[in-house]
């Protein structure tokens, strides 16, 4: 593939969504529609919460091999607390992913009935505040997560609360990710072409360059937000849902050039997930002559969940 240095997503203020939803939603969709991403300022997330949780973030991935081993749950695919550098692999790559993660999930009350696929969290020992911290995050992704599928279901057409039932109590995950150092030698990708497996994916962190999406003519266009904006994108779930109308693009992150290869990078990615028994089936407004419906079979999010989860390696 070719590289090239534009064109380039366009940056949108969340706060243009409170004063004219319509029009938000129509540049929103229409970023969705060309990228599969859009770049979103003023979110409103408080910029002292996101602070503390890149310093601790930080915090964990210093700590010993040793210490972050005890929060690994084998056998469930990663879906709460550590992984291991070098364990997931893009689906069809040959080289695993020079990360280490951890993951929080939604807390469920006692009995809840998606328990039986969504584990309890696990919090570490140490750094302190951990918990409270990436609670309060978690949170505050899933209120921004709502308000911008307010707007993508305006433009689709659908009632702007439409996504409100299929979200609830969803399966979504909150990812700190740590891309440690590397050597001069090392490969060229952090982590390998993919596309995301959930409903939106909302990013923090991708300031620090390497994040770039396959663009339609085949060139790899840069991912350049402004300080503190967040990167979001189209998952798989929401591209079934919407019969390809919205794109869950490739994406990828490189190693920067060598020189700055001795620079660990982090991100906070926050997969946006469907509850566990919502049934993905096309959207009737997303079918037409020219765009026939290309899943006329219908699949419940942890039914595809799961598939998904076995291609990328972490579900045996």
């Amino acid at each position: 593939m070719l590289d090239t240095p534009s064109p380039s997503v366009p940056a949108l203020s969340l706060a243009d969504e409170a004063r004219d939803p319509d029009a938000f939603a129509r540049d929103f969709g229409a970023s969705f529609e060309r990228y599969g991403f859009a770049v979103i300022a003023d979110h409103g997330i408080d910029q002292g919460l996101i602070d503390h949780a890149w310093a601790l973030t930080k915090a964990f991935f210093e700590e010993p091999t040793d210490y972050k081993m005890q929060y690994h749950l084998a056998g469930k695919a990663g879906a709460r607390g550590y992984t291991a550098f070098g364990t997931e692999i893009a689906k069809d790559a040959s080289e695993h992913d020079l990360k280490e993660f951890w993951h929080v999930g939604r807390d469920l009350p006692a009995g809840h009935p998606y328990r039986a696929t969504m584990p309890d969290n696990l919090w570490p020992d140490r750094p302190e505040g951990f918990h409270e911290t990436f609670s309060a995050l978690y949170a505050e992704f899933d209120r921004v997560g709502a308000r911008l599928l307010s707007a993508i279901a305006r433009h689709l057409g659908l009632a702007p609360d439409w996504f409100v039932d299929p979200v609830h109590n969803g399966n979504s995950v909150l990812r700190l990710l740590h891309y440690p150092p590397v050597s001069p030698e090392a490969p060229g990708v952090r982590a390998g072409a993919h596309e995301d497996i959930n409903l939106i994916t909302l990013l923090l962190g991708a300031e620090e360059s390497g994040l770039q999406l396959l663009d339609r003519d085949g060139h790899w266009l840069p991912i350049k937000p402004p300080e503190g904006a967040l990167v979001v994108n189209v998952g798989d779930m929401l591209q079934r849902l919407t019969n390809h109308v919205l794109p869950s693009t490739t994406h990828r992150v490189v190693n920067p050039p060598p020189e700055r290869r001795g620079v660990a990078r982090y991100s906070m990615p926050f997969f946006l997930h469907l509850r566990s028994d919502f049934e993905i089936r096309t959207l009737p407004g997303c079918v037409s002559a020219e765009n026939p419906d290309r899943y006329p079979d219908p699949i419940t999010a942890d039914e595809y969940l799961f598939q998904r989860l076995r291609e990328i390696g972490l579900l045996k």
